[in-house]
């Protein structure tokens, strides 16, 4: 939001006043920080310090690398939640140190520092690695504030605050070439300095500035982060209103955010992931090809065993199968029951497909919102299950579903219902829950179950307690690690409960373009695992970018193939061509390469795991930020540490992309180019810029592999990349454990017991 009209004007409409000086300093009573006392004028008198606004801001360590920073206006502004769930692992032990000298006041969380100037009159905090004294970022004069709107004019005013909206912001400076990123999924520019960004989960498809996964923190070129802790709406203006600042406000009287030092986008992520969570662990399973049925599509038994046969009969593997919304009956949405008219034996279905071994898991769409034609509508409203109106009413309205109620996840008794519905769904042979929807929850004339909670906190957290009750029901009925999601909307911390999906795109070159953009994002805000609908979600893609989109969807961590009203079964795409170059044999090449990397994949995905990084789609920042052009990449990723892919959006199979530093070898030919650069290569439909990075030991699965879950030490193919020592291969078995190492010592691969088998090492390049 912004507050003024320019460098000079205070917006129409609009007052505000800022922190003009720190005027006094004291020690919070943790003892781990200090609270600054700051008037919103100069106190030259004591005179001064009547009828005037003061601010509060409490700085304050953390642990290792983090501190915090909140900015209070009135104090006792009632604190309601609900509020993110900080520290679920424990929170880290920290050495404060707090010490004072001529410039000024520090406060020191280890690594990193912050700085309160102690000149008179001055307002200047600056953030900056501990023992150096140039900044990462400051908070200088006219930074910190709070604005009201309408402006009023006298200030008995606001003897009565319900005409008014107050808010409160900051403004953290932007370094010459400093870029951002994150801030959830968003599918716009992938430097956000130049944007405004509202974090307000939306439905709004993957072409505008809505995003279904709005995370309030976002990434530095320059070696940190900022995470806002707040679930409510945040408005962001990123160099936008003042062009040399990023400036957050939200609608209250507190702000509280966490400053969180890298020095690499590495460490950021997992101190990240040590403050909201670490991405929680997928089975291997889960990589496999998974298969829709699509959204508004007419299908039946028949034509799910027809897929199924079909994909078979090509040789392409499908793990998972997904029945998407018209399992349910129509306007019976989502009643948990298999419409019976189309599918008369569910139960029975699903065993026999698992029993042939033509899929392993299956998956069904749910969502938290019940039509009212449903039998479960009226036994929920009777039982107060469903969300009200400040009136008593239930919450209805007619978008989506008719007369549709929402789910009230702040009663412990709708939770518990809700529960019940999805074990039944386990009892019928469903594996996994796709979790659609969850964003527009409304916020105004809304009376939550549980009084405490504020309905305007509630719209993005809703996110949050939707998926993690589904996500822990399924670890109840399945095991830990063995609990899958396909979520759409999220919210800081979301990431504990994976996996999410890229929501509705359109079946375009540049909607697959916009995904990708939306994955980066993502991934730096957190999140390991991440998938698309490969095609594209709206309208009847062309071979061509359903092939392309393949060879994308393939090398994302999870693959699906979905639609909106068109099927995605590759003979239905390009009229059943059975060439080399057809959809089919590309879905299948493509199939096959991943179920070969599963070694190298899993992995990596329990390094992700553990240290809050993307798995794909990862910015090429996170591995090379002292490259400059790495922070303006996005049209290519790197899929775990050591592959590099750039996409083909060019109908002739032209595509340009970025080599950071070093001898890249080509995954396909053995063709070795030597970055930095940029090149230009034209692919067919079973290629792309895949190239693997120097000092590399990649271990794959056997030629002709295709299955997901195998021994990833059995019959692999090992091979070695200009590997250098200290190279090295972390070996892992199909439940995630680690078995072995592969190291380069004295020139020689060491650690080769562990493999079984018919296993080969490979010096591809040296």
């Amino acid at each position: 939001m912004r507050f003024r009209d320019g460098q000079w004007l205070v917006a129409e409409g609009v007052r505000t006043e800022y922190a003009e000086e720190v005027y006094r300093v004291s020690p919070m009573p943790s003892g781990k920080g200090v609270n600054l006392l700051c008037p919103t004028r100069k106190i030259r008198s004591r005179g001064d310090t009547l009828n005037l606004s003061t601010l509060s801001i409490d700085i304050e360590a953390v642990f290792d690398g983090v501190i915090s920073v909140e900015t209070t206006h009135w104090q006792g502004a009632a604190r309601r939640g609900p509020d993110f769930d900080i520290f679920p692992a424990g929170r880290p032990d920290v050495e404060a140190k707090i010490s004072k000298d001529e410039t000024g006041t520090t406060v020191s969380a280890g690594g990193l520092s912050a700085t309160v100037s102690g000149k008179p009159h001055e307002f200047d905090i600056a953030f900056h690695p501990t023992g150096s004294k140039k900044p990462l970022t400051t908070l200088l004069n006219r930074s910190v504030g709070f604005a009201y709107t309408p402006a009023p004019s006298t200030p008995m005013q606001l003897a009565d605050m319900r005409q008014f909206k107050h808010y409160i912001f900051t403004q953290t400076t932007l370094s010459v070439g400093e870029s951002v990123h994150g801030l959830g999924e968003r599918f716009g520019p992938f430097n956000k300095v130049g944007q405004t960004v509202d974090l307000w989960n939306a439905d709004g498809g993957t072409s505008s500035d809505q995003a279904y996964k709005n995370i309030s923190f976002w990434m530095s070129s320059r070696g940190y982060g900022v995470f806002i802790d707040t679930p409510e709406r945040v408005q962001l203006e990123i160099g936008s209103e003042r062009c040399c600042r990023v400036q957050a406000s939200v609608e209250g009287q507190r702000l509280r955010w966490f400053i969180i030092y890298g020095p690499s986008p590495r460490d950021v992520l997992r101190r990240y992931s040590i403050l909201t969570g670490a991405p929680g662990s997928v089975p291997s399973w889960s990589f496999g090809l998974w298969l829709s049925t699509s959204f508004t599509t007419s299908y039946d038994e028949e034509t799910v065993n027809s897929f199924l046969s079909g994909m078979r009969a090509r040789d392409i593997p499908v793990e998972v199968f997904h029945f998407d919304c018209f399992w349910l009956k129509a306007f019976q949405w989502c009643d948990f029951e298999f419409d019976r008219d189309m599918f008369p034996d569910p139960k029975g279905q699903i065993t026999r497909l698992k029993a042939d071994g033509i899929v392993k898991k299956v998956c069904v769409w749910t969502n938290p919102y019940l039509g009212q034609a449903s039998p479960v509508f009226a036994e929920a409203a009777a039982k107060g299950y469903l969300l009200k109106r400040k009136n008593g009413d239930i919450f209805q309205w007619d978008l989506w579903q008719t007369g549709m109620g929402i789910v009230d996840f702040t009663n412990p008794e709708a939770c518990a219902w809700f529960v019940s519905c999805l074990e039944r769904l386990f009892d019928t042979g469903v594996d996994c829950i796709k979790t659609d929807f969850g964003e527009r929850i409304p916020s105004e004339d809304v009376q939550w179950f549980d009084p405490a909670v504020d309905p305007k906190r509630m719209h993005n957290y809703y996110a949050f307690i939707y998926n993690k009750l589904v996500y822990e029901t399924l670890q109840k009925r399945y095991g830990a690690n063995e609990a899958v999601l396909f979520a759409r909307s999220a919210t800081a911390g979301t990431q504990r409960f994976p996996l999410t999906w890229g929501g509705d795109c359109e079946s375009t070159p540049e909607a697959m373009a916009e995904s990708l953009r939306g994955g980066l994002s993502l991934g730096l805000s957190g999140f390991a695992f991440w998938s698309v609908d490969i095609g594209g979600f709206e309208g009847y893609p062309p071979p061509w970018i359903y092939k392309r989109w393949v060879a994308f969807g393939l090398l994302c961590s999870h693959s699906r193939l979905h639609g909106s009203n068109s099927y995605r079964v590759p003979w239905t795409v390009d009229d059943n061509d059975e060439s080399d170059e057809g959809c089919s044999a590309t879905l299948r090449k493509w199939t096959h390469l991943k179920a070969r990397l599963m070694p190298y994949l899993f992995s990596q995905a329990q390094d992700c795991v553990k240290n809050g990084l993307p798995l794909s789609l990862r910015a090429m920042c996170i591995e090379f930020p002292d490259d400059p052009t790495s922070w303006t990449l996005d049209r290519q990723f790197m899929l775990g540490d050591s592959l590099l892919v750039a996409p083909v959006f060019d109908e002739d199979g032209t595509v340009q992309f970025y080599l950071p530093k070093g001898n890249w070898t080509n995954f396909f030919t053995g063709e070795v180019k030597s970055g930095p650069g940029w090149f230009t290569e034209t692919h067919n439909f079973g290629s792309l810029p895949l190239y693997v990075r120097p000092n590399t030991i990649l271990v794959l699965g056997k030629e002709g592999e295709t299955r997901t879950v195998y021994d990833y030490t059995c019959d692999v193919d090992v091979r070695t990349y200009f590997a250098g020592e200290g190279a090295k291969a972390v070996l892992v078995d199909s439940e995630g454990r680690r078995v072995g190492v592969l190291e380069v010592r004295d020139g020689e691969v060491v650690g080769k017991d562990v493999l079984r088998g018919n296993s080969s090492i490979t010096v591809v390049r040296s």
